[in-house]
């Protein structure tokens, strides 16, 4: 299996009962997107009170997911947070018989239809050539184990080429764009 640079695996129920969590999970995507943040500055973003993203954020931080960049901070009282790793990992199988498990693969699963009904709620609000760019694809293949692996790690590694560079300064516009991708035994 091809290692991706920067990632973070999850091991322990308590660093995946903290990455399960709804808004915890949205501050770890905004850190990821926007760069390191104050809980003010977060909390702007998310409609929350700063008290409950500082709560938050001390969770990550003790998951080691997030950590204080005090090297931002103008003074004293003021705290940065940052994300420790580009990407995380993790999978149910490495929890056999966790109930943090299954509730946090139904969680995520939540999440990314939750993203993709926002976009259908929204979709007209965006200029046509946008909406005309995002897509949706799905299909059918017989795999054997070795064949779902190699997908696997092919389409972890395109996203990461996406997700790790640093945008070209050439001008084009570019905007926060969720991906998901998941593979499932099923019957047509």
């Amino acid at each position: 299996m091809m290692e991706e640079k920067n990632v973070r695996e999850i091991r322990d129920s308590k660093a995946l009962a903290a990455i399960a969590h709804p808004l915890r999970r949205r501050l770890l995507d905004l850190l990821h997107l926007d760069g390191p943040a104050t809980a003010s500055a977060l909390a702007a973003r998310t409609d929350q009170a700063v008290g409950n993203i500082s709560h938050h954020l001390k969770v990550l931080a003790a998951s080691e997911l997030v950590e204080e960049a005090p090297e931002l901070a103008r003074d004293r009282r003021e705290r940065w947070w940052r994300r420790t790793s580009s990407a995380i990992k993790w999978g149910a199988q490495d929890f056999p018989g966790d109930p943090v498990a299954e509730t946090a693969e139904a969680l995520t699963l939540d999440y990314q239809h939750t993203m993709a009904r926002e976009w259908l709620a929204t979709r007209d609000t965006y200029p046509p050539q946008w909406r005309g760019a995002l897509f949706s694809v799905d299909g059918w293949a017989r795999l054997s184990i070795a064949e779902l692996d190699e997908l696997n790690d092919r389409i972890v590694a395109m996203l990461a080429e996406y997700r790790d560079r640093t945008p070209p300064g050439d001008g084009v516009e570019r905007r926060p764009v969720f991906f998901a991708a998941r593979a499932s035994l099923g019957r047509p």
